[in-house]
């Protein structure tokens, strides 16, 4: 691959550089300042459910089809990926990983898909903690399960959610764990000691913290308070402006710290499509015309119709971040997080060559000009 030049203002730390690289950045030098764009590592999303109409959790979703839902997370900056697949009948949710994974070697750009998030099934059975998740293919943990995911996918699935209320839940998370897995709490009604006990285990991450919860709590203990304030924890958000409020999410930003938070998109069939009635497995949910992904006739979440993009915008808005920390929270920190080789350090020598080059629009939308994914420029 030939060398490549770009210039721009790094997004996170405000510098005018000129990036060399191929499929890695080779070098990162001083340029001139001036009203350039900015420059920022690929956006890392690690839960998407689906995208632009196509449903990852359809074991038969044609090849041609995922191919065109990267497409159209590309063009929203994203840069690599966990597909996530939810809830379902064992034989279905590794039928497919089998499918995601032939896709990924297969479809152009296949390649920014590094792995592969796997929330439930091993959540809890309750309604509110459970989500849209149906109940009828909630579980226990089973690591037998486990490996049968490991064999569909070539050993790439990336992240776990579960919920450590399930009796043996840490000894699963040790288990996983110990093959390189990322354990994460998430759609749970554990109690405190249970919390400490799966952070003993190895867990390290909170799924979409805030949401998949009962609509009442207790004001303390609960699990929400038992997250946030547990420092070997990082916790993701949805920062869609409708999962969390925004004096929540403030809140849970301070409590959690900007290094250990992180943005997902939780995206699920209808993100970047047109609002109406899609699958989500083996539920119909609907895009509303106010943004809002629902099982169909309830008014029940189902993941979510952002996009990275949108989500570094909406933590400025909504949050208060400055662009370098609503940056971090799209790219090193969500690398870290699920330990992906080459991406931690930010725009920095030896690092993969993953770019983003937007502006600043008025109300802080991104718009997005160039994204290049292991110095292949894929928009």
């Amino acid at each position: 691959m030939e060398q490549q030049k770009c210039s721009g203002r790094d997004a996170i730390t405000g510098q005018a550089i000129t990036v060399t690289f191929d499929s890695r950045i080779r070098s990162v030098a001083p340029a001139a300042e001036g009203d350039g764009p900015w420059l920022a590592p690929g956006f890392i999303d690690l839960q998407v459910n689906g995208f632009a109409g196509v449903d990852y959790n359809d074991p038969s979703a044609a090849h041609d089809a995922i191919a065109r839902s990267l497409r159209a997370q590309f063009a929203r900056g994203t840069a690599r990926l966990l597909p996530t697949v939810i809830t379902g009948p064992k034989d279905a949710m590794a039928a497919c990983l089998r499918n995601l994974a032939a896709a990924r070697a297969a479809v152009p750009g296949g390649g920014a898909i590094e792995g592969f998030h796997v929330e439930g099934p091993h959540i809890s059975p309750e309604d509110g903690a459970r989500g849209a998740h149906p109940l009828a293919s909630v579980r226990p943990p089973d690591f037998d399960e486990f490996r049968g995911w490991q064999d569909a996918c070539g050993g790439l699935v990336r992240i776990v959610t579960l919920s450590p209320e399930w009796p043996g839940a840490p000894k699963y998370i040790e288990r996983i764990t110990a093959e390189g897995v990322v354990a994460s709490i998430g759609h749970t009604s554990a109690g405190a000691e249970q919390i400490a006990d799966a952070v003993k285990a190895g867990a390290t991450l909170s799924t979409h913290l805030g949401n998949g919860a009962h609509q009442m709590l207790r004001r303390h203990p609960n699990y929400i308070w038992e997250q946030l304030a547990e420092d070997r924890l990082s916790a993701g958000f949805i920062v869609d402006g409708i999962h969390l409020g925004g004096a929540f999410l403030k809140s849970a930003l301070r409590a959690k710290g900007i290094a250990r938070s992180l943005l997902v998109t939780d995206a699920s069939t209808p993100a970047g499509a047109a609002p109406g009635r899609y699958m989500l497995g083996e539920q119909p949910v609907d895009l509303t015309p106010e943004g809002r992904v629902v099982l169909a006739g309830t008014d029940r979440l189902a993941g979510s119709a952002l996009d990275m993009a949108a989500g570094v915008a909406n933590l400025m808005r909504l949050a208060g971040l400055t662009l370098a920390d609503a940056v971090r929270m799209a790219t090193v920190n969500p690398a870290s997080a699920a330990r992906i080789e080459g991406r931690a350090r930010g725009i920095a020598e030896g690092e993969r060559a993953d770019l983003v080059e937007f502006r600043c629009a008025p109300l802080g939308a991104l718009e997005i000009s160039g994204v290049w994914i292991a110095g292949e420029r894929v928009v």
